[in-house]
């Protein structure tokens, strides 16, 4: 036992040696690492002398593009000096090396303070220094190579404090102003008593030239700033003797200010699927292309009032809202670092289409003025204890009440901040709460929904005015459709139950007894029957409430139609008819005729016939006479007059052509009837003996039986030749059978005989160009 003893002690004796162990290791560990990072944050030193300094980095100059903008600071009286520069640009790894020397007063060379810090990665912070002194440091950059370069820093005592730049900037812009709100590092804000702004425009080189300066060390404000332009703006503080260096910070990127609202471009409310009382309201915006911006802020509350009020903050111009039935307030703004822009509000309206009367789920008792109970079904009881109720007046701020309910199904409201209003028609819904934690909501969005409306009085009366714009039509001899406008829901006061039509018949006389017809109230026409044809009818119409008929419409007069009159609206329709195609009538006649059927061609026109527009009066025949037949050709046609009377087929042949050539012109008032022969009495009788009946006869022949017709006015050379060889044939032969008669004279016949065309294939002078026998 005793062995087993001493072995277990010895196994944990040998445990705790070796957690002894583990634990001396980890701490070592741990000693080694903050010893090695202490290493590295801290900057090794070695003495040295000045002229040794100044011969051994004397290839080092200075140059631009090499370590350059050396800069050393103390951030209080007890601290050690820290320095800051620029690196060069060109070398691709740069190597350090820092030199601090401090000459003391009154003392010899050898007694002067001289360090320097060689391989420097980072800046340091801990450089020891004489604070009565003043100090002189290089910086040497790439001291081993050939391109070494170097920057140095003097200063005294007293002029290396430094407070830093604040390190936060709130900005603000709004109408032309730009307010700014810094914080200051905890061991510079006791020292730094005001700070100064200088900026630019976006783009612009040159800095503002007077430059905003704060009242204080935590708020300025820059004034006359456009609004529309985005600016560049550096802070420093006031140097004191507490803050002998003030350092410009870094460059702040200010946005132009947005001075233009969104614009709500889309708004939809539809139906929660499967949830009554619950509707998905989505709203969609814009904002102008040249606002900058970062997101939106979306602020939603009830219209009644009701806590919360929540603001929602979001990258997409449109948000979706799962609410209930009551009437909600949205605003929206968009806004960037330095800006918000104003607001444009939508009103989420009221939803009244779940008007419970007729079906029980709500109703309302008044008691008084200041007091009321409502009902609901007992379906609730087992899933609710959250309620809420809103009432309110048409066009008045809504009035709620949340409470807490368990086993009931009722609730008396009393001791209203605003009393009831008599005459005056309220809306009131009941809204239901899951939330059985608390009946005050969190959260707006899918919170509660809407159980029932119903409206209600406190006290009822009777319509102050009756329907308005009361018309008729299809007016018939018994009957006739009335039309009215509702009476507008202020002046019901109270439910309106229906209408009441008041109708008389109107004589010289006086008025029958009136007739009373009642129409339900969600109606606005009615149809009178069983009137009289012809009669004329005071129609008057007036609403009622449960409190009674209120007051009448003013007085309106129908007639209905006679029995066989004739409407005069129907007269004035067929008058205008007659009228219109009476005006309008011929000249669309005529229109459509020279459309459809082109006029005769005017004979005048012509190139081969002329017109003669002279009327053939005897006196003319005269000029004949002096014509020279030698001057014709045989060809040409030749009237003459013969001892003995021409046989009776000549002339019979040649009337009807130039009769046709007459009925073909344009001269109305020129007949056929051409030739009288000189044996015609002074009374106008023809002797019976007289071979010229013959010519009368053929003169009353229709021109159809002509064996060659001319198809319009215009005679050709062509046609008159086919026509002229009959009658110079049979001219010829009549001279060959009577050769005494050889001399041609002209004939000169009767008044009576029109024209007589006469054509020639030879060319003809001007005198000669047309002759005539009249």
């Amino acid at each position: 036992m005793a062995g087993r003893k001493v072995q277990l002690d010895f196994s944990d004796s040998r445990c705790s040696s070796c957690a002894s162990h583990s634990y001396y290791i980890i701490l070592g560990l741990i000693l080694v690492y903050y010893t090695t990072l202490s290493m590295h944050s801290q900057v090794t030193s070695e003495s040295c002398k000045p002229n040794e300094i100044s011969s051994k980095y004397q290839h080092c100059g200075l140059h631009p593009d090499g370590v350059r903008d050396l800069d050393c600071f103390t951030k209080n009286t007890w601290s050690k000096l820290r320095c800051m520069w620029k690196p060069g640009k060109h070398a691709s790894k740069n190597t350090h090396t820092l030199v601090i020397q401090q000459k003391r007063a009154n003392q010899k060379t050898k007694n002067n303070y001289c360090r320097v810090y060689k391989n420097i990665t980072k800046f340091p912070e801990d450089i020891k220094f004489y604070k009565t002194y003043s100090v002189t440091i290089q910086i040497f950059e790439n001291s081993e190579s050939k391109n070494c370069t170097q920057a140095a820093f003097q200063g005294s005592p007293g002029s290396l404090q430094r407070c830093d730049p604040p390190n936060h900037v709130k900005f603000t812009r709004h109408s032309g102003k730009l307010d700014i709100n810094v914080s200051w590092d905890q061991n510079d804000v006791t020292h730094i008593m005001s700070y100064s702004v200088r900026y630019k425009a976006l783009g612009s080189l040159q800095w503002n030239e007077s430059p905003g300066m704060s009242q204080n060390k935590t708020t300025c404000r820059v004034e006359n700033l456009n609004s529309s332009v985005g600016y560049i703006l550096q802070i420093h503080c006031i140097t004191n003797t507490k803050c002998t260096q003030c350092p410009w910070s870094e460059p702040y990127t200010v946005l132009s200010e947005l001075t233009s609202q969104p614009v709500i471009v889309n708004f939809e409310e539809t139906d929660v699927a499967n949830t009554k009382g619950s509707r998905l309201v989505s709203i969609t915006w814009k904002v102008s292309a040249r606002d900058l911006h970062d997101g939106y802020i979306v602020t939603i509350g009830k219209e009644s009032g009701e806590a919360p009020i929540e603001q929602i903050n979001t990258t997409q111009p449109s948000i979706t809202l799962i609410l209930s039935y009551s009437a909600y307030r949205v605003s929206i703004r968009s806004f960037n670092n330095v800006s918000i822009s104003p607001a444009v509000s939508q009103i989420i309206p009221l939803r009244e289409d779940m008007d419970s009367m007729g079906d029980d789920k709500l109703n309302v008792t008044v008691h008084n003025n200041i007091s009321f109970k409502i009902y609901w079904k007992d379906s609730l009881l087992k899933k609710y204890v959250c309620y809420c109720a809103e009432w309110r007046e048409e066009k008045t701020t809504t009035a709620y009440k949340s409470f807490y309910l368990k086993g009931k199904n009722y609730y008396t409201f009393s001791l209203l901040k605003e009393p009831l209003k008599p005459y005056k028609r309220y809306t009131l819904s009941l809204h239901v709460r899951p939330n059985k934690d608390t009946c005050n909501m969190k959260h707006l969005n899918n919170s509660e929904r809407t159980f029932a409306s119903t409206k209600f009085y406190f006290m009822e009366g009777t319509p102050v005015s009756g329907p308005a714009n009361i018309s008729s039509y299809n007016l018939t001899q018994n009957s006739m459709v009335l039309q009215w406008s509702s009476i507008p829901e202020e002046d019901t006061r109270g439910f309106l139950l229906g209408y009441t039509i008041h109708y008389t018949e109107n004589h010289l006389r006086g008025t029958e007894s009136e007739n009373n017809i009642t129409v339900d109230p969600n109606f606005n026409k009615y149809e009178l029957k069983d009137l009289t044809s012809g009669t004329t009818y005071q129609v008057q119409i007036s609403g009622f409430t449960s409190k009674g008929t209120g007051k009448r419409s003013e007085p309106n007069f129908f007639t209905t139609t006679q029995e066989g009159s004739f409407r005069f609206t129907s007269f004035i329709t067929v008058a205008a008819v007659l009228a219109t195609v009476l005006i309008f009538g011929p000249p669309i006649i005529k229109r459509a005729k020279v459309v459809l059927w082109p006029s005769i061609p005017n004979p005048g026109k012509s190139n081969t016939m002329q017109k003669i527009d002279r009327p053939c009066e005897l006196e003319l025949l005269e000029a004949i006479n002096t014509l020279k037949a030698e001057e014709w050709e045989t060809k040409s046609l030749h009237i003459i007059e013969k001892e003995a009377v021409a046989p009776a087929t000549i002339l019979p042949a040649m009337l009807p052509l130039l009769c046709g050539l007459d009925k073909q012109g344009d001269s109305p008032g020129i007949t056929c009837n051409w030739i009288q022969t000189e044996t015609d009495d002074a009374t106008g009788n023809i002797s019976p003996n007289n071979t010229t009946d013959t010519l009368l006869e053929t003169q009353q022949t229709d021109l159809q039986s002509f064996p060659f017709p001319f198809p319009s006015g215009y005679t050709t050379m062509e046609m008159f030749q086919q026509v002229m060889p009959q009658s110079i044939t049979a001219v010829t032969q009549d001279m060959e059978s009577d050769p005494e008669d050889t001399d041609l004279t002209v004939f000169n016949p009767k008044p009576g005989l029109d024209y007589v065309r006469q054509f020639s294939t030879s060319p003809v002078s001007d005198s000669d160009h047309l002759s005539m026998i009249l």
